[in-house]
């Protein structure tokens, strides 16, 4: 039987070849494994609402909240403000802005990643990049930020190789660092992941430093990470798989999830625990010696992990965007923001029984937390 050899030189892709013609395709997570590197973890932040209207003590509780168990853990964290967990497709360009100043004023030396899309698209025939514009100007008027470009109809609609040029046009306009984004069509029907020629050529421009891949039904984020790593891209894939979280620590790579919003005590402990004894970024040592690292860390993923299962639970319609009012649950009951309420706009809600749910939902990890030693829960 002949077998056909799998692609490894980028110079051999086409923009219609499929991930599954590359090498990158069938690289196992544990060839990928990294014991050394602490990567950073972009915490997609909530925006409170109390009254029908923003809860400004609460969000910067909640972010004060993540950053204690950043620092306690040496972990590098930043808030992604303004995406899909903040309610980016319900806040008016007012409001919008207005998350920016808050944060800046209540944290003013902390780095953020702020998602921008595509504003008064509804109508249009065809991509226009132009629509971008309006949320990057508000973005690009702070300083030490990132820009995440969030995937759009239109963006999604053309061909790879329209789609580089409409991503590049966007890059034009940039002055702060960029971060593409991707999706599975398990988010939205229309959406789909890049092609391996398409990352290449968005990992290849100099202002794109990263990109974010939230997959639900397959392991882009491990083609992404495998490429990235045997071509020796200057491109950092950060996962947006709030279904498989554990699988970025294993790896060294960042996250860039709304899982971190309710789970950011327990991820920080998982990345310090992950790391081995004679990692430089390691703050809690295991004593062992080198190589060696605290295997009680798999059953913390498995602990976080069954919670973010139920926070992202799918409904009948295969969703998981009601998320978002589970995350307000989860943090009211923590104690951490003062009331459970989503965005007044926000139709994606849950029950009345959610409260209860997320009680039980926390009974697991709060005996890892307490065992561990992991506060805030």
């Amino acid at each position: 039987m002949n077998m056909k050899s799998l692609i490894a030189n980028p110079a051999e892709l086409r923009p219609d070849t499929p991930w599954e013609e590359t090498k990158w395709a069938w690289t196992s997570e544990e060839e990928l494994v990294d014991h050394h590197t602490k990567a950073r973890l972009c915490a997609a932040a909530l925006l409170p609402f109390r009254d029908r209207q923003p809860d400004w003590d609460s969000f910067a509780a909640s972010l004060r909240w993540m950053q204690a168990s950043a620092d306690h853990y040496g972990v590098e964290l930043v808030p992604v403000l303004n995406a899909d967990t903040g309610y980016i497709f319900d806040l008016d360009n007012d409001l919008y802005a207005e998350v920016l100043r808050r944060f800046r004023a209540e944290f003013p030396g902390m780095k953020f990643v702020a998602g921008i899309t595509a504003r008064g698209a509804e109508n249009d025939s065809s991509f226009q990049a132009v629509r971008y514009r309006p949320l990057l100007d508000i973005v690009q008027e702070h300083e030490n930020c990132e820009v995440m470009i969030m995937t759009s109809r239109w963006l999604n609609s053309l061909d790879p190789e329209r789609r580089r040029d409409g991503y590049y046009e966007i890059a034009e306009w940039l002055v702060r660092p960029g971060i593409v984004h991707a999706l599975e069509p398990s988010f939205v029907p229309w959406a789909t992941p890049f092609e391996p020629w398409l990352l290449w050529q968005l990992a290849s421009h100099p202002k794109f430093t990263g990109g974010k891949i939230s997959t639900l039904d397959a392991p882009h984020f491990l083609y992404w990470a495998a490429m990235c790593r045997d071509l020796g891209l200057d491109f950092a894939p950060h996962s947006g798989d709030d279904f498989g979280i554990a699988c970025a620590i294993k790896l060294g790579r960042p996250l860039l999830i709304g899982a971190a919003s309710s789970a950011a005590p327990l991820i920080c402990a998982a990345k310090d625990m992950w790391l081995a004894d004679d990692a430089p970024a390691k703050r809690f040592v295991t004593g062992a010696g080198p190589g060696k690292f605290d295997t009680r860390v798999y059953k913390l993923f498995e602990a976080f992990q069954s919670l973010e299962d139920q926070v992202f639970r799918l409904d009948a319609n295969g969703s998981a965007s009601s998320y978002r009012h589970s995350t307000a649950h989860l943090l009211h009951t923590l104690g951490v923001i003062a009331a459970p309420e989503p965005h007044p706009d926000c139709r994606d809600l849950r029950g009345s029984e959610e409260p209860a749910r997320m009680n039980e939902a926390l009974i697991r990890v709060r005996r890892m937390a307490d065992r561990l030693g992991i506060a805030g829960f």
